[in-house]
């Protein structure tokens, strides 16, 4: 496979016009963090989008930056943090979970994969705050879609197809996003002891509480133990969280607020700034299973049938688990899988209510099933619509998502 290391977008015109005029196929990828995301991909050349960086431009007062696809994402991190913002998203590093180094994620492998952390279930996804994407379609059409503002009423929103798409419609080249003020005070309430389905009805009192509470997780005292914090890793118990934001005097009385709805419930906590950042970013990492090989699912659903959905999975094989987003997110470590990895047995546990994702898995497990959720068929249809239209010879990162004789492209919520 030819490997080409691109530095300016006019490499990537080129790649499309050879491509193109020889039927040959495409693998896209910035550091390669998130590589083994999805069935693996083999094609003719292999594009190296790490050496597109750098900041373009960077509005403190309009909360808008744009930057190269391959921007890592510390960098940015870095500056906004000397202007006090930061990315509401707070889009998750995977590097260590998939057996990479930590601090490689990139800009437009995280918009590409729709990839975001623990405040997602307040702040909403990755997808929500791309405001416009510069690249090159499958065709080998250059494209500019979006804007830098929110609101933007020029056609069809391309950016949320692109967000999402695994690199299987377009090469981003260039994405602009918006940016929030970082907040002024962080504190995280926890609760020792709740059993997962109180677990979950107290989550989702939090959340839809007038305390604006901006993150929910639950850890069952086995994946609470992992966590190098002594008010988590020394509890021997089950520790649900709850995370608060904002200006000093206004979170310092919702934390106190919160204190109180947990406090009937049982024992609470109260973490510090330090020790908040240092605990979400093991949630949103999916730390707790970092240094193992065993099969890892990601799965969305409705919140109120986590605990259902959790009970019938371990009621068949072992497993580890914990809940972010209130709920609506289980994690799940197969630590005895069957051949498929444990995908018979966690889709049939969602009935139709969710979906699955593998997102840690051999490469020969990965394309033996299906990675990503099967879709229905008026879904695959229109998946199809929207692949031929972009990518109509099916050149980049072919399968990836799904068999290339399925020809179809989406995304993870």
């Amino acid at each position: 496979m030819q490997n080409v290391t691109i530095t300016e977008e006019q490499q990537l015109q080129d790649m499309l016009d050879w491509a193109l005029a020889g039927q040959k196929t495409l693998s896209l990828q910035g550091s390669g963090s998130k590589t083994p995301l999805g069935r693996p991909v083999e094609a003719d050349a292999h594009l190296d989008l790490s050496g597109l960086s750098g900041v373009t431009l960077y509005e403190p007062a309009e909360l808008v930056m744009r930057a190269k696809a391959g921007t890592k994402l510390v960098d940015i991190r870095k500056t906004l943090a000397e202007n006090h913002q930061m990315l509401a998203f707070d889009p998750p590093d995977y590097g260590p979970l998939l057996g990479g180094a930590a601090g490689l994620a990139t800009l437009g492998g995280t918009f590409s994969c729709n990839l975001s952390g623990a405040r997602r279930v307040k702040a909403g996804s990755a997808r929500d705050h791309l405001l416009g994407v510069t690249g090159f379609t499958g065709r080998g059409q250059a494209f500019q879609t979006g804007s830098r503002v929110m609101k933007n009423v020029t056609g069809y929103d391309l950016c949320k197809l692109v967000a999402g798409s695994y690199g299987t419609l377009a090469i981003a080249s260039t994405v602009t996003f918006k940016v929030l003020p970082a907040p002024e005070k962080i504190r995280t309430v926890l609760l020792y002891g709740a059993m997962l389905q109180d677990a979950v009805a107290l989550m989702r009192d939090g959340l839809s509480s007038v305390h604006d509470v901006s993150a929910a997780a639950y850890l069952p005292a086995d994946v609470a133990a992992r966590l190098s914090i002594n008010q988590v890793c020394e509890s021997g118990k089950p520790v649900l969280a709850m995370k608060i934001e904002g200006p000093g005097p206004s979170a310092s009385f919702r934390t106190e607020e919160i204190r109180i709805l947990l406090g009937a419930k049982g024992e609470v906590e109260e973490l510090d700034q330090e020790n908040s950042d240092a605990f979400w970013r093991f949630v949103g990492d999916v730390s707790p299973f970092v240094g193992s090989e065993k099969p890892v699912w990601k799965l969305s659903l409705p919140p109120a049938n986590a605990a259902a959905v959790v009970m019938a999975i371990t009621e068949k094989t072992p497993a580890r688990m914990y809940l972010d987003w209130g709920g609506g997110l289980i994690w799940l470590e197969m630590t005895d899988a069957p051949d498929d990895g444990g995908a018979a047995i966690v889709r049939a546990s969602l009935a139709g209510a969710g979906h699955a994702t593998l997102i840690r898995g051999a490469e020969e497990l990965r394309r033996r099933i299906a990675p990503f959720q099967p879709q229905a068929l008026p879904i695959e249809k229109l998946n199809v619509r929207i692949k031929n239209a972009f990518d109509p010879e099916h050149i980049l990162n072919p399968g990836r998502m799904y068999p290339l004789d399925a020809r179809g492209a989406g995304g993870d919520a």
